[in-house]
């Protein structure tokens, strides 16, 4: 388990952890996911579009692929994962951030980001790949701040998983961490 730093959480109120997903929150991970998707973009999406929601274990936490959450107050309020794909290389996956929990006042969205970016720096990762959809603004935003770089989808690995949601495609070239 790994807390934010208080310069992360402005708010105490929030008690906002990262946590390794566990099975006792699939409910709260894919409620949080379907919520962001189907309500908030209108995606036209279900759980059964989305396999891997249904093993988390068996899809994300293999290799080396992991899946987090942030979690405030026993409610799950994101998510990030790598997807093991072979050849030294990652896809982030399910990066979703409840709406009351956007923004530099909380820094879930980065505080996510950094788990994962450090967990890929001492796994050898030296890739991550990732797709999103044109209506996900704000991620496009986030993610080229962060150093993703915009690429096109025949460029990306074949090992890539695919949505079919999926309509722009990044990728961030991992620094690998000494010394962690």
């Amino acid at each position: 388990m790994q807390k934010l730093t208080p310069d992360q959480k402005t708010d105490p109120k929030n008690n906002l952890e990262i946590l390794v997903f566990a099975p006792s929150y699939q409910d709260r991970v894919t409620n949080l996911i379907l919520f962001i998707q189907q309500k908030e973009f209108n995606i036209p999406i279900t759980a059964k579009d989305q396999p891997d929601l249904g093993d988390i274990p068996g899809f994300y936490q293999q290799g080396t692929g992991n899946f987090w959450m942030a979690v405030s107050a026993g409610k799950v309020v994101g998510t990030i994962s790598l997807k093991d794909i072979g050849n030294c290389q990652a896809a982030l996956r399910k990066m979703f951030v409840h709406p009351d929990f956007r923004g530099k006042r909380f820094g879930t969205a980065s505080a996510l980001w950094q788990v994962a970016l450090d967990w890929a720096g001492t796994k050898g990762i030296s890739k991550i790949f990732l797709g999103t959809t044109d209506k996900f603004l704000a991620a496009h935003r986030f993610y080229e701040k962060k150093g993703f770089l915009p690429i096109e989808k025949k460029t990306l690995p074949r090992q890539f998983p695919l949505m079919s949601v999926d309509t722009k495609f990044y990728a961030y070239p991992v620094i690998k961490n000494k010394g962690v």
